[in-house]
């Protein structure tokens, strides 16, 4: 008898319904798997049989094959375990009905037990995409898998939970939650706040304004300066995460398996240390999974001491930072992962740090101070919308009391501009910031009046602007704009993005 049972597989950040198709022949006892699986598939086998005869089943002594279509995608991993368990059942005639609304995935131990499994987001949203109204999934998997609503999540502890609720003699109970309320109840601790960051009001109004529009900044300033500190105490000011947003960031953790808690409910904040390598960076492998500018979507990337990056694992950085998203080819297939991130960058302004700094003497020659900003080229800058110095700070600002502005008191301001901007734009599905606005959207959303476009006209020729200088600053304009509560993007503002492009 041939069984059809519905799993799913995972391509990129997005879930693909897999149909497990397993038939019983006369012949030898075998098992043979066909469809592109993975070590991780074939070793199935042992585990589905174990799992089957220690649950008071009976395996079937024919040869068994089980076919994983589409069979030129790749499977990976051990969730196919439930679903060929399953499906060895229903062939066998020890389990009979039509389960064609149902998902099954899970890994099997040996005794039956249901263990978690990665990527269960992507999958339920693939379920619910294709028109499923079931998904059987291992316990611990559970929340993660009831955050799409809509869907019954039937999650069980063992196989023989699994097949008691498909005979019908004991039901599981479909688990539900409220996704917003779970979002809500995360709440993110900080190391840093702001108001512990003395003197250094420049650089705060930048980080500020990068908050507030999603916006890339470079720091440079001499060693001990703050520019570290003010990195760590940024997340403090960025925005709580919109629903659709935590789904975002929820989906890549959980594909790349460091989802610790069950939705992400605070925006990631990405320390890779300048060793890393350019897969590391943008994602890849003979497995692809996510690189960092992935891991860091909707939220941070941090590379302090830019210049210490090798040169090529910066250039990388150059087409996500642009396009906001990164596509890894393979052989069997070509994966794109998201990679909308603020890159908030820090460097020193030479070898020894202390070039242009008024209270100690540079050592460096020119040709060292040379090769130090040369590992940074002209494109990569080129993409980064806000450069700002970081003095060293004055021994009468370090000993004041006096407390700095809270973060708190500048998340407030934060969020109310990216409330104005979420509402501008409700109808441009994926745009959640400034930063993210393509060409046609800024003719649309960015419109100067005539003095602006005066003034404008007169900065392309005096900075020798591109045209991705250009647009990025008024971008930045619009940010600064919608910090003012402003509709009109007005001369002030086009002055103050213009400060931070010419890093003056």
């Amino acid at each position: 008898m041939l069984a059809k049972i519905f799993s799913c597989g995972l391509l990129g950040v997005e879930g693909v319904i897999v149909t497990v198709e397993v038939d019983l022949n006369y012949g030898l006892p075998g098992f043979i798997v066909v469809g592109l699986p993975d070590a991780g598939v074939k070793e199935s086998r042992d585990r589905v049989f174990s799992a089957i005869k220690n649950n008071g089943y009976a395996y079937p002594d024919k040869k068994v094959t089980v076919n994983l279509a589409p069979a030129d995608l790749k499977k990976e991993g051990p969730s196919y375990d439930l679903p060929i368990a399953i499906g060895l059942l229903t062939a066998s005639n020890q389990i009979e009905g039509n389960f064609s609304d149902t998902l099954f995935f899970g890994e099997l131990s040996l005794n039956g037990d249901l263990r978690p499994v990665r990527g269960v987001l992507p999958m339920v949203l693939a379920a619910k995409r294709e028109g499923f109204h079931k998904v059987v999934l291992p316990q611990a998997n559970k929340t993660e898998g009831a955050v799409v609503d809509g869907m019954d999540i039937l999650p069980a502890d063992n196989l023989k939970q699994v097949i008691e609720h498909l005979k019908g003699k004991k039901s599981i109970v479909p688990y539900q939650i409220d996704s917003q309320a779970l979002l809500n109840k995360g709440q993110a601790s900080y190391r840093v706040d702001f108001s512990e960051i003395k003197g250094q009001d420049n650089a705060k109004r930048a980080l500020e304004i990068a908050a507030a529009g999603g916006h890339n900044v470079l720091m440079s300033g001499p060693p001990g300066s703050g520019k570290s500190m003010l990195a760590k105490a940024f997340p403090s000011i960025l925005p709580a995460l919109t629903l659709n947003e935590a789904l975002e960031i929820t989906k890549i953790y959980s594909i790349a398996g460091l989802l610790k808690d069950n939705i992400m409910t605070h925006r990631p904040f990405r320390a890779p240390h300048h060793t890393l390598s350019n897969v590391a960076i943008v994602g890849g492998g003979s497995l692809p999974k996510p690189g960092e500018v992935s891991l860091a979507h909707l939220g941070v990337l941090f590379l302090d001491e830019l210049p210490e990056f090798q040169k090529t694992a910066l250039e990388v950085l150059r087409q996500p930072m642009e396009d906001h998203e990164v596509t890894i080819s393979r052989v069997n297939a070509t994966l794109t992962y998201p990679a909308s991130f603020m890159l908030i960058a820090s460097m020193n302004p030479c070898p020894c740090g202390y070039y242009g700094d008024p209270t100690h003497q540079c050592t460096c020659t020119k040709n060292e101070i040379r090769r130090y900003n040369s590992k940074i080229s002209g494109p990569l800058l080129d993409r980064i919308d806000i450069r700002v110095e970081v003095p060293a700070v004055d021994i009468k600002e370090l000993e004041s009391r006096a407390p700095g502005e809270s973060s708190e008191s500048i998340r407030d301001r934060v969020n109310r501009a990216r409330a104005i901007q979420n509402a501008r734009f409700k109808n441009d599905k994926g745009v959640y910031f400034n930063a993210q606005l393509e060409p046609h959207l800024i003719d649309q959303y960015c419109a100067l009046d005539q003095e602006g476009r005066d003034f404008i006209e007169m900065l392309y020729d005096k900075l020798k602007l591109s045209g991705r200088g250009y647009h990025r600053i008024l971008k930045l304009a619009r940010t600064i704009a919608d910090l003012d509560g402003a509709e009109q993007i007005g001369l002030i503002h086009l002055s103050e993005a213009t400060s931070y492009r010419s890093g003056q």
